[in-house]
C-alpha cells in the first residue's frame, strides 16, 4: 500500500520516494496538511513562483471543470524539465477522484501532482485510489503528539532566540496540539510577547495562554467578537475599574481570534456553517463565547481574520514598546475588532 503512518510522514518528506507521482496529504489538521505540503513542494527543486513550473488549482475548479487537470498534465513546458500541479482544498469530490484514477494509471514521467485534502475515509474515493497505486503516496496529517509539539516549540522559539524550561514547556504543551496552525499561532504569539527576553518563563505562558477568569473580561471579549462596540466599551470600563490588566485582556482576545481564524478556514474549506464548526471546536466553546464565536464567524471572512490577527499582534508589540500609551493602544485595537465587518 502506498501510504505512511502519521509519525512517518516527516521522515518521508525529508527523503521522498521519487517514484511517487501523486502525493496526497490529508487529515483533520488543516494547518498540518498545508504545512507538510508546502515543505514537500519546497523540496521538489522547482521555482515555486514560476507559473510554468508550478500550477496551482483549487479542487472546486477541478470538480467543475475536470478537463483543466487533464490539460495541465498534458501540457509540455518549454522552460523546465519537470512540473508540479498543486491542488488544494480537496474533499470527497468524485470528479477529482476519477481524474486522479485515470492519470495515476498512466505515465506521469515529468509531472508530480500534489494534493491537499481534508479528512478522508479509509480505502474510499481519492484516498483509496492513491493508496492502491504504485505511483501514489497517501500521507495522513493528524494532531501533534508530544514529540511533534516539542519540535515545533524548539523551532519557533529557537528562531526567535528564546529558550524555554521544562516547567514552562509542559505548561505550554497542555494548551496545544489540536491543530498545527493554531498551535503555531500560539507559540508565535508567545515568542512575540517575550521579544527582548532570553527565556520563556512559566509566568509568561500563564499570562499569554491562561484564560481570563473575570466576568467583565469575558463580557468585553465576547462583545468585541460578536461586533457590539457599545457593549464592549461598557464591559471594558468595568474591567478596568476593577483593576483588570489591559495586556492580559488583549492577549486573551488574540488567543480567541487565532482559534476563530482556524475555524473560519475550516468553514471555507469544507463549506460548513458557523454553528457546525463551532460545535466541533476543540477545545469546546461554551455559553456566551459559543454565541459570540458564531456571530464573529458569520461577519468576517478568513482573509479578514488574517487582518485582525495582524492588527492585534501589532498592538501587543506596540503596547510593549510604548508602555505609557499601552491602555490607549489596547482599547483602540479591541474596539476596532468590535467594529470589524459592520459595513457588511
Amino acid at each position: 500500500m502506498a501510504q505512511r503512518k502519521n509519525h512517518e510522514v516527516d521522515g518521508w518528506i525529508a527523503r521522498p520516494d521519487r517514484a511517487a507521482r501523486v502525493i496526497l496529504f490529508y487529515g483533520p489538521d488543516r494547518g498540518l496538511v498545508a504545512e507538510r505540503a508546502a515543505r514537500f513542494a519546497a523540496g521538489a527543486g522547482l521555482d515555486l513562483a514560476d507559473p510554468f513550473s508550478v500550477v496551482r488549482l483549487d479542487a472546486a475548479e477541478v470538480e467543475t471543470h475536470p478537463e483543466r487537470l487533464y490539460e495541465e498534465v498534458q501540457t509540455v513546458s518549454m522552460f523546465t524539465q519537470s512540473r508540479l500541479i498543486w491542488v488544494r482544498n480537496a474533499s470527497g469530490g468524485r470528479q477529482l477522484a476519477d481524474a486522479i484514477k485515470t492519470l495515476i494509471a498512466g505515465e506521469l514521467r515529468d509531472i508530480a501532482i500534489l494534493i491537499e485534502a481534508g479528512d478522508l475515509k479509509k480505502g474510499a474515493g481519492l484516498r483509496g485510489i492513491v493508496e492502491a497505486a504504485s505511483a501514489g503516496m497517501a500521507l495522513p496529517c493528524y494532531s501533534d503528539d508530544a514529540r511533534a509539539l516539542d519540535a515545533l516549540i524548539e523551532d519557533i522559539l529557537g528562531r526567535a532566540g528564546l529558550q524555554i524550561g521544562l516547567a514552562a514547556r509542559n505548561r505550554l504543551k497542555a494548551h496545544l496540539g489540536g491543530d498545527r496552525m493554531a498551535s503555531r499561532g500560539e507559540i508565535e504569539k508567545l515568542a512575540l510577547f517575550c521579544h527582548g527576553s532570553n527565556e520563556v518563563a512559566v509566568v509568561d505562558v500563564d499570562r499569554l495562554i491562561g484564560d481570563v477568569s473575570a466576568t467583565t473580561a469575558d463580557d468585553a471579549i465576547n462583545a468585541a467578537l460578536r461586533g457590539d462596540p457599545a457593549a464592549f466599551q461598557q464591559a471594558y470600563g468595568q474591567f478596568r475599574s476593577g483593576g483588570g490588566s489591559p495586556t492580559t485582556l488583549l492577549l486573551s482576545a488574540l488567543r480567541q481570534v487565532h482559534g476563530l481564524h482556524a475555524l473560519s478556514g475550516e468553514m471555507e474549506l469544507n463549506n460548513r456553517s458557523a454553528s457546525v464548526v463551532v460545535a466541533s471546536a476543540r477545545p469546546p466553546l461554551y455559553f456566551e463565547r459559543k454565541t459570540a464565536a458564531e456571530r464573529a464567524l458569520g461577519r468576517l471572512t478568513s482573509a479578514q481574520w488574517d487582518a485582525v490577527v495582524y492588527r492585534l499582534s501589532a498592538a501587543v508589540l506596540e503596547s510593549r514598546k510604548h508602555a505609557d500609551l499601552a491602555d490607549v493602544i489596547i482599547e483602540r485595537s479591541l474596539l476596532a475588532l468590535s467594529a470589524s465587518g459592520r459595513a457588511a
